[in-house]
């Protein structure tokens, strides 16, 4: 069950979520570059992000607290957006939209100031983002799927189909090398992040 070719042969069943988790943040990022209706509420996340990295770069070791912060809170975000995806999946639509507008509005923003952010992404995300960005779409994809279990078990009282708490408790299992993936890629991308991503900024 928790063998290698199990594990990859569960991923391409769940392509379809994985495929809409996808479509889902680049919406956000589209929303984010292009609606001005949400520059309020963005503004005063990138605040929030800047205020965190501030903080970090004001500590005693400014590599090793954006080590720890990077990893614990995505690989703590993915595993919460996994398993509140049983919450009829609100949380991971949530997660994937937010986080693409963020993404979207500062491309936005950065090519209003005049800076390069085709050089920004270059150095600054796709280091770490080819890594990171997938894992993320993977939790969500996962937290999607606990959501449609969900509707289906909600469905299920009232046509009295049985099978659906089996069905729940094999996908529920089935997460749990996900986990174990999802630490080792937010792991790498954490230490990618904090070395060699902040080097090539500083470029």
């Amino acid at each position: 069950m928790f063998s290698f070719k199990a594990f990859i042969d569960h991923l391409l069943r769940m392509r379809r979520y994985f495929a809409f988790s996808a479509i889902l943040f680049f919406a956000g990022v589209i929303v984010g570059g292009t609606n001005p209706a949400f520059e309020g509420y963005l503004d005063r996340q990138l605040e929030g992000i800047g205020d965190i990295a501030g903080m970090i770069d004001n500590s005693s070791n400014p590599t090793l607290f954006m080590f720890l912060f990077i990893f614990l809170n995505n690989t703590v975000k993915s595993i919460m957006v996994m398993y509140l995806g049983a919450a009829f999946a609100v949380v991971p639509l949530l997660f994937l939209l937010l986080n693409g507008m963020i993404l979207g509005y500062l491309f936005t923003s950065l090519g209003e100031s005049g800076q390069n952010a085709a050089a920004v992404f270059l150095k600054g995300i796709l280091p770490h983002g080819i890594i990171e960005i997938p894992a993320i779409l993977i939790a969500c994809a996962y937290g999607l799927k606990f959501g449609m279990l969900s509707f289906r078990a909600i469905g299920s009282l009232v046509s009295r189909r049985e099978g659906i708490g089996k069905e729940y408790e094999f996908f529920a299992v089935r997460t749990v090398p996900v986990i174990l993936f999802l630490i080792v890629a937010l792991l790498a991308a954490a230490v990618i992040e904090s070395t060699l991503t902040v080097w090539l900024i500083s470029l």
